[in-house]
């Protein structure tokens, strides 16, 4: 299994609600530059947060890369889900090659504990980070982290 994980583009400070944030221009500059990471990987899926922020970076990944699937909006990808419901949410799945589009502190962690077995040890996400992982399944401890890009 190969999974990327992928946290939003810069985002303007306030909105009405957190969940309302939208990118900003800086911030769809750096969505498009991890896209291009993505680019000949056979995706069969983008899971995605309903916040703005998240629908409007993996909307542009989603462009960049000709991706022929919706969006697939899911709620345990919000920056304060449970990173054990997200990795049994993804288990019960059964993707072979999906990127998940979040938030922190959520990617970091999910990150962390794909990798580590543990959530002592949260990957440094900044915005538009994106992280590859692989492994047989996705459980704890058990995924290698074989990337993590930063835009520049």
């Amino acid at each position: 299994m190969k999974l990327w994980i992928l946290r939003h583009g810069e985002a303007e400070p306030r909105a009405n609600s957190d969940a309302e944030r939208r990118l900003t221009s800086h911030g769809r500059e750096q969505a498009l530059h991890s896209a291009a990471r993505l680019l000949g990987q056979p995706l069969q899926a983008i899971l995605v947060s309903p916040y703005v922020r998240a629908q409007q970076t993996a909307a542009l990944v989603q462009e960049t890369l000709d991706f022929a699937q919706p969006l697939r909006t899911v709620a345990w990808l919000t920056p304060e889900s449970s990173v054990r419901e997200a990795i049994a949410e993804l288990e019960q799945l059964g993707f072979e090659h999906v990127l998940l589009v979040s938030h922190q502190p959520l990617v970091g962690a999910l990150v962390g504990m794909l990798e580590h077995g543990h959530l002592q040890q949260p990957a440094a996400m900044s915005t538009a980070s994106l992280a590859e992982l692989e492994g047989d399944w996705p459980l704890p401890g058990l995924m290698s982290l074989k990337a993590l890009s930063h835009p520049g």
